[in-house]
């Protein structure tokens, strides 16, 4: 009889730890949030939800989107996640970058484990040709200024892209790769997805995890397990280990992004591709990007969307919060405010130079939706992907494990930490981890 896995959630680092494990273990994934379902508002229905002020609060944003986890954080940065199958993958952008510099420094080499990836999510820089007229004078500008942009690769089918800007509102084409993809792959395996089951915390006796305890509704459930995988998210994991005794550090990041804006009479950017170019500087990116979390939510964001154009920033932020039982603190130092500044400014300067009507620019919400960092791994933990402060059959496969903030897309990355951690639990078992099947 083999042994039983689960994973607790199904985002970027649940559904590969899932389908790399499924086979050697049978393999349950706990899931807290439902199905995905794309927001089936058009343009004109979110125009008029503005209008109408009725999502003042981030918080309301769940109600039209279910998928989207928003709230606000007492320092007044706007947090966002996904909550359903495929986790936050669902509302990224499909970035596909590598970003594993500081986990090499530590000695972690996932050369193989991105070679893997390689063969199976579709990686590409193709959108390029679609690009609209903004973007594309967008793109000379960047380059006019000296911030040598690089067409941002991105995964999934680039053919079946509309360029209808909606990827953070779920692709309705299928274009965009995520997570959903590899549960499928998982299910057909064998594996077995449960839907909103959160999980509270872990058993543990005897220096190890006999199972989960899980919340549905006012009722709670134990699901036995000879392994658990923790991939709740930088956001979720925190709160398990935490109700279980197993304490965090206080080192949370997240990535935090502001949008400055400004009108451009019929520039159309809201039905382009999000973050299509990338501009890697100190400390920061910056990226065209229709906000449409600024768009709800900020008073000045008056326009039509048609109107606006947008630049994101976004920092690597210092490792200085936490994820409480209560609450998640998050602020910002002194150096993640001058960088953030520093993008602002160039993010002006871009767009008075590409010409907004009258000159005039304003910033968004402050956001952030890339959290880590709370059980960062060390150098004594690269071989067993283990840190010791775990039970002996509980690992982590999320952005938890992250040393230092990216300040750029993190999913492949997580993609590549999440088949190691397979690989070793499948080790433990002297059985070697299914090989990775053919993309559907």
């Amino acid at each position: 009889m083999k042994p039983h896995a689960i994973v607790v959630g199904s985002g970027a680092g649940g559904a590969t730890a899932a389908r790399a494990l499924q086979g050697t273990f049978d393999v349950t994934v706990l899931e807290a949030g439902g199905s995905f379902r794309p927001l089936t508002f058009d343009l004109r229905t979110i125009e008029r939800l503005k209008r109408s002020r009725l999502v003042f609060d981030p918080r309301l944003i769940r109600a039209p989107f279910p998928a989207t986890h928003a709230r606000r954080t007492r320092e007044g940065m706007v947090l966002v996640n996904g909550s359903c199958v495929g986790g936050t993958t669902t509302i990224a952008t499909g970035n596909g970058l590598r970003m594993d510099d500081d986990l090499r420094a530590l000695g972690l080499d996932l050369d193989e484990e991105f070679e893997e990836i390689a063969r199976e999510i579709p990686v590409s820089t193709a959108h390029r040709r679609g690009w609209h007229a903004t973007t594309r004078r967008l793109f000379d500008v960047f380059d006019e200024l000296g911030l040598d942009p690089m067409p941002m690769p991105k995964m999934g089918a680039p053919e079946r892209c509309r360029h209808c800007g909606r990827c953070v509102l779920g692709c309705p084409e299928g274009a965009k790769w995520d997570a959903r993809r590899f549960v499928d792959d998982a299910v057909q395996l064998g594996a077995r997805v449960i839907t909103r089951s959160r999980v509270d915390r872990l058993v543990i006796e005897h220096g190890a995890a006999t199972g989960v305890i899980v919340r549905r509704g006012v009722r709670r459930r134990f699901h036995p397990a000879d392994l658990v995988v923790l991939a709740a998210g930088g956001f979720g994991t925190p709160p398990i280990l935490e109700r279980s005794g197993i304490p965090c550090d206080p080192t949370l990041f997240v990535d935090p992004v502001l949008t400055i804006a400004g009108r451009r009479s019929r520039a159309w950017q809201c039905k382009e591709i999000e973050m299509p170019f990338v501009a890697q500087r100190d400390g920061f990116i910056l990226s065209p990007y229709f906000d449409y979390l600024s768009f709800l939510l900020e008073p000045t964001w008056q326009a039509p969307a048609r109107d606006l154009v947008g630049v994101m920033v976004k920092i690597a932020d210092s490792n200085a919060g936490r994820v409480t039982l209560k609450r998640i603190e998050k602020g910002l130092s002194a150096r993640d405010r001058a960088r953030l500044e520093e993008g602002a400014e160039l993010g002006r300067e871009i767009l008075l130079r590409f010409g907004v009507d009258d000159g005039k620019t304003f910033s968004g919400t402050l956001n952030a939706g890339h959290p880590g960092g709370t059980v960062p791994l060390t150098t004594a933990d690269v071989g067993t992907m283990h840190p010791s402060r775990l039970p002996e059959n509980v690992y982590i496969a999320d952005a938890s494990l992250l040393p230092v903030a990216l300040g750029n897309p993190p999913i492949l990355t997580i993609v590549a930490m999440a088949k190691r951690v397979a690989k070793v639990c499948a080790e433990q078992t002297k059985t070697p981890a299914r090989s990775a099947i053919a993309p559907g």
